[in-house]
């Protein structure tokens, strides 16, 4: 099977759901799934003092945190954010700066790779998050998998963003079209992270 690691930093939901999604994509094509999230940072007496915060945290608490290793042990991987002034979490961003040692032996080199955010505004900087998160993969080596207009009429439908999937916290959780989406972005980057392993193992 192909082993596919989707890590997460979610606050409240949005971005855990479409975790979820793109989780769920990944075993319809076959993937054997690592779904894990990313640490918390922020003291407990702050997250305290948000419910919805505090709520969504404990509720995943069962998800196992993530670590270097399972970016190594995937063939292919996604990381999902949630947009912060355009840019990664500093959640995330601590995790991609734990990757050194694997980056240095090329563990991360050569494995398609996908991301997936949040933001509150309908032009709160998802394209940029995305693409900021995509400078990373390109210093590892990854081959960065976007979602394009592939599904051209469900792209649409999800937003339009070609670089992954979206959401847009200030209309809700994400909705049909957008789950659907990351399932499909879940499918493709399983699809394209097997051909590649394929291949490697054939070459070996």
């Amino acid at each position: 099977m192909t082993r596919i690691t989707i890590a997460y930093y979610s606050s409240t939901g949005s971005v855990h759901a479409l975790a979820d999604a793109m989780a769920e994509g990944a075993r319809q094509a076959g993937g054997d799934v690592r779904l894990r999230r990313v640490a918390e940072l922020v003291p407990q007496d702050v997250i305290d003092r948000h419910p919805e915060w505090r709520d969504h945290l404990d509720a995943t608490a069962h998800i196992p945190t993530a670590t270097v290793a399972d970016l190594a042990w995937a063939d292919g991987f996604a990381l999902g954010t949630p947009a912060r002034f355009g840019q990664p979490a500093a959640q995330v961003k601590q995790f991609l700066d734990s990757t050194s040692a694997a980056w240095q032996q090329g563990a991360l080199a050569d494995k398609p790779a996908t991301g997936f955010t949040s933001a509150y505004e309908r032009h709160g900087g998802q394209e940029s998050t995305l693409l900021a998160l995509y400078h990373t993969y390109c210093h590892w080596g990854s081959i960065v998998v976007p979602t394009a207009y592939i599904d051209a009429d469900l792209a649409h439908r999800a937003g339009g963003n070609p670089y992954g999937v979206s959401n847009i916290a200030a209309d809700g959780p994400p909705d049909p079209d957008v789950l659907e989406l990351a399932r499909f972005q879940g499918r493709r980057l399983t699809a394209i992270a097997g051909l590649i392993a394929a291949r490697q193992a054939a070459a070996a």
